[in-house]
Parts: C-alpha cells; structure tokens; sequence
C-alpha cells in the first residue's frame, strides 16, 4: 500500500488514492484483505512494519511545503481536501484508532 501512495503522491498521477478495486465505499474490503494476510504474521514482525512503514511516510511528507500540505485542492487527485488532512488521516489519526483497537483487545483477553 505504501508503494502506491508514494507513486501517487511523488508523480503526481491523477490516479485513485486506494488501490483498484477498492473505493472509498469498499475500502473496508481492503482492510479485510490485510487482516487475512497478516493473521500469521509474528507480532515483532508486525511492530517493524510498522516501524518501516511510519518512518518512510515520514520521510515523504517532509518533502513537501506547508502550502502544498495544506493548501485544499493544491494536488488535483486530493479532491476538495489537502495533501496533509491524507497524511493526518493516514498516520496520527490512524494510530489513534488502532491503539484504541488494541486496548480493547488486550483488555478482552485478559478477561
């Protein structure tokens, strides 16, 4: 997923956010897709992907302005948002709901 983000966002491609065939409508599918993948994976394993996967976007949103972060419409595939309210959405925002996710897993298993 990373990969076509980053083409996405460098080349400027006017080209679907999510990968085909998802939509904002079935992007839950999507998410389906990457839980049933990673049902094996070791949880240490899990922690450096996402440890690789936050630093590469972090490495990518640092190349750009504030103007082309912020600035709604600046990029034409963003639509009436801006650059950074994806980036938000797909970082910070994310985590805080996968923390959330976790805590009430944790807490269900010690149940």
């Amino acid at each position: 997923m990373f990969d076509f983000v980053t083409s996405n966002i460098e080349e400027g491609e006017e080209k679907p956010f999510l990968p085909s065939p998802y939509n904002w409508k079935t992007y839950g599918e999507m998410n389906i897709c990457f839980w049933e993948k990673h049902q094996t994976t070791p949880y240490d394993t899990s922690k450096e992907m996402v440890r690789d996967s936050h630093e590469k976007i972090m490495v990518l949103i640092e190349k750009f302005t504030d103007i082309e972060l912020f600035e709604k419409k600046h990029f034409k595939w963003t639509g009436t948002s801006s650059l950074g309210q994806y980036c938000i959405s797909a970082t910070a925002s994310h985590y805080d709901w996968a923390i959330k996710k976790l805590k009430i897993h944790l807490k269900t298993c010690k149940n």
